[in-house]
């Protein structure tokens, strides 16, 4: 893996500054006031919300208080997807600080899974570095650790230590150098115009023909509109981490550097704003 580190840690600390608010619904002894915190981009919601969690119960029944979730503009927002995809998918062209609203009641069974502990979180992540790697290496190198490091790489996350996780997460992030790459990328591109989930295929970082392969033949491959423009205009946006990548950069660099720490490079395909 090439040594970019300023890039890893850009990504690692990136923060999206958030009001929480709860809804005007709920029953509570006094007057809820908003909650402010800056939500690390890297990480789960349902990791990082315990300081909101508490604020608002203290103003609440305790009869009233079941389990907590999280809505965004009338959409429920999954805390299974890393909180920076879930910004740059449904909030990424709206005025800071993001608006989220809070809820204790009416759980939409339909839209959202249940968390009830942070084992729940834990056992999702580390299913996905599993997948991962067995589309990056078959498998070996996860298989090859000690639990100890799978455990690290959690707790690395769990309590942002950038080094803590990235020690172990770099041999996850390694290839053979006459491979070139991974064997293939793990990616999901997920379209905010749609009710699919998102797309996942295989797809190998270097042609046959040995050259690279870039984000734009990702795309055109597996989301063609994405980057074909509709009579002459591009009315989408590819985002990553808050940002709009080169469609020309390397796909296997983009995988090392600004995947998530589930180790899935999330792209998210949004309406181009229109001022």
């Amino acid at each position: 893996m090439t040594d970019d580190k300023d890039v890893l840690r850009d990504v690692w600390f990136g923060r999206i500054p958030t009001c929480f608010t709860l809804y005007q619904d709920e029953i509570t002894e006094r007057e809820a006031e908003p909650y402010y915190l800056l939500l690390p981009r890297i990480s789960y919601l349902t990791l990082v919300t315990d300081k909101v969690k508490k604020h608002f119960q203290k103003v609440m029944r305790q009869e009233e208080v079941s389990e907590i979730w999280f809505e965004y503009e009338g959409t429920p927002l999954k805390w299974h997807y890393p909180i920076g995809l879930l910004f740059d998918l449904h909030a990424s062209n709206t005025a800071l600080p993001w608006s989220i609203t809070v809820h204790f009641k009416n759980f939409p069974e339909k839209d959202l899974l249940h968390c009830h502990s942070k084992d729940v979180i834990e056992a999702h992540f580390m299913a996905c570095i599993k997948e991962a790697d067995a589309l990056k290496h078959k498998s070996q190198v996860i298989n090859e650790m000690q639990k100890k490091d799978h455990k690290q790489l959690w707790m690395g996350l769990q309590n942002d230590k950038f080094e803590q996780f990235w020690a172990i997460n770099r041999k996850l992030m390694e290839y053979p150098p006459e491979d070139n790459g991974f064997r293939y990328i793990p990616f999901r591109v997920y379209q905010a115009t749609t009710e699919r989930p998102f797309i996942q295929k295989l797809f190998r970082p270097i042609a046959s023909g040995g050259q690279l392969h870039t984000l734009g033949d990702l795309l055109r491959d597996v989301c063609p509109s994405a980057i074909t423009p509709e009579d002459g205009e591009q009315k989408t946006q590819v985002m990553i981490h808050g940002i709009e990548p080169m469609l020309e950069t390397p796909i296997q660099w983009l995988s090392e550097h600004m995947s998530y720490p589930d180790n899935f490079l999330h792209i998210s395909i949004i309406p181009r704003p229109t001022d």
